[in-house]
């Protein structure tokens, strides 16, 4: 059939690694079993042996057989077959009460040609453990563990057998290209030529990177070169497959890591080439750092554990290269680049098809990170203004910004005084009426008061009133609103809405001048 070499569970079978491979759940050794009385292979294999030999909790159990799908599917008639690469969802019932999950069951085999760089043009069932394990990614996803049960049958033209024995069951690793040494020295390598991986399907550069950020490792030099060769093709992958690794490597604590490797290894060009753009643009006196190296030095210094927060960190000043203009005191400004920065962020993340919601709050982190607050000056009202602009639950997230913007321009002191003191008016402010809803009157109350239908009149009067509230508290009386309703109602809507944004814009003017003293922007 085939030679394996078979290693002894790595790592000196140290006890936590073996501890982990005994927790193997009863559902995925039900399934081996069931494959072996049917008088099949069947082995663990992927990330999820990586993760056992590293003493890791898998999220994901992955099962490979020499069993057609056809033949798996009469063994798990549960099961679903809706795809062309031989992989069979077998639904289980963890014993711990947590919800039915699926399991994958993938028959062995082999992939030829890969003309959009994702799918496979065809691919070939095998028998042999040895051709699915090569066509695998990186050699510490290439593993594969065999579960002895009293089903299993010999594996002929085996060599340098060694197993380890455990309690109920022995347990062999088959690792055919230098996992488990990889796995030592913290190593990604790409199985066979990196090139060749990369071609087959061209997300893997960025895996490559992901997988790094998550376990720690360092990429291998040759495997480094194929990504630099290669980098252009990532521009083939769909949005939503970058938008998922680039979500992965956010949340990893090596976030910073991430980024820096995809702009060496020259895919971040091609991911978000707006963020490229601040590479060696030089800001005014407040900053000692390029744009490029200020945006991924506040990434890294995000206090946030929230992706999205992270995300708003790197790209808050997006827009300053293209903003950036010299005044007549050949000071560098960057008027509006919160604002247009915004619009590139909102134009990034829907090219990268984030779901509306993250759109919604990234930009509204990015729009807003300019926020002015000195303790003396800023009112209760300015405060409440900022909680309606950005939403009282993403109040911290701001602040998280506002920490990350100071560390990434080298200020020593991440929270200053008046950052603890708008935390405290925040909280003192957070149960003022900040939305209409929040008002102690509503347009059923205004239809009954006025005598009037539904429409936008109600609205525009709402939004009058509120806007007044925001300013003083004590407003936001039911009959004080119902007396100042009679005399609004007297307007016509669009004097109303001109009404409305009038003091809106009258209020904005006043933050942003209060904006431009202390970012020293004109």
């Amino acid at each position: 059939m085939y030679i394996l070499a078979v290693i002894i569970i790595i790592l000196g079978a140290n006890d936590s690694a073996v501890f982990a491979i005994m927790q193997t759940p009863d559902y995925i050794k039900n399934i081996v079993e069931k494959l072996e009385q049917a008088g099949f292979e069947a082995y663990i294999v992927g990330g999820c042996v990586r993760d056992l030999l590293m003493a890791r909790q898998p999220k994901d159990w992955d099962v490979t057989t020499n069993a057609r799908p056809e033949k798996i599917l009469e063994i798990f008639p549960d099961g679903k077959y809706k795809n062309d690469f031989g992989t069979v969802l077998v639904p289980v019932k963890p014993a711990n009460g947590e919800a039915e999950d699926v399991v994958e069951v993938t028959t062995y085999r082999s992939e030829q040609g890969y003309s959009d760089r994702r799918h496979p043009d065809q691919v070939r069932f095998e028998d042999s453990l040895e051709k699915d394990l090569s066509r695998r990614d990186f050699t510490v996803n290439a593993m594969a563990l065999r579960l002895i049960t009293h089903n299993s049958q010999p594996v002929t033209q085996m060599r340098d057998k060694k197993s380890y024995e455990l309690r109920d069951a022995s347990y062999e690793l088959i690792d055919l290209f230098g996992g488990a040494k990889d796995l030592k020295k913290k190593v990604i390598r790409a199985v066979g030529e990196p090139e060749d991986r990369f071609k087959e399907d061209a997300l893997r550069m960025m895996r490559a990177v992901r997988l790094a950020c998550q376990l720690g490792f360092m990429l291998e030099p040759k495997t480094e070169r194929g990504i630099v060769k290669m980098a252009g093709s990532i521009k083939f992958i769909s949005g939503e497959r970058l938008r998922d690794e680039l979500i992965k490597i956010l949340e990893t604590d090596k976030a910073y890591e991430g980024i820096m490797m995809l702009h060496e290894f020259k895919l971040l060009q091609y991911l978000m080439p707006e963020l490229e753009r601040g590479v060696g643009v030089a800001q005014n006196r407040h900053h000692i750092y390029t744009v490029f190296n200020h945006s991924v030095l506040s990434l890294k210094h995000t206090p946030s554990k929230k992706w999205q927060v992270k995300l708003a960190s790197l790209l808050h000043d997006i827009a300053k290269p293209q903003t950036k203009r010299i005044s007549s005191g050949q000071e560098a400004t960057f008027y509006n680049h919160d604002i247009i920065g915004a619009r590139v962020t909102e134009k990034i993340m829907r090219r990268l098809k984030f779901a509306g919601q993250d759109i919604e709050k990234v930009t509204s982190l990015v729009r807003n990170h300019m926020f002015y607050y000195n303790v003396g000056e800023v009112t209760e009202s300015s405060v409440r203004r900022l909680v309606r602009k950005v939403g009282e639950e993403n109040l911290a997230d701001l602040i998280a910004l506002r920490v990350a913007d100071r560390l990434g321009s080298g200020v020593p002191k991440a929270k200053p005084y008046k950052l603890r003191h708008l935390e405290y008016m925040m909280e003192k402010v957070r149960h003022d009426a900040v939305s209409v809803k929040m008002l102690a009157i509503n347009g059923d109350d205004l239809m009954k008061l006025l005598g009037i239908a539904p429409g936008p009149k109600i609205g525009a009067i709402l939004d009058v009133l509120l806007s007044e509230v925001i300013e003083d508290q004590k407003l936001n009386d039911q009959k004080y609103l119902e007396t100042r309703s009679l005399e609004l109602n007297k307007m016509d809507l669009k004097e109303l809405r001109e009404k409305a944004k009038e003091k809106i814009e009258e209020k904005k003017m006043e933050d942003d001048e209060e904006i431009k003293k202390e970012f020293y922007v004109k």
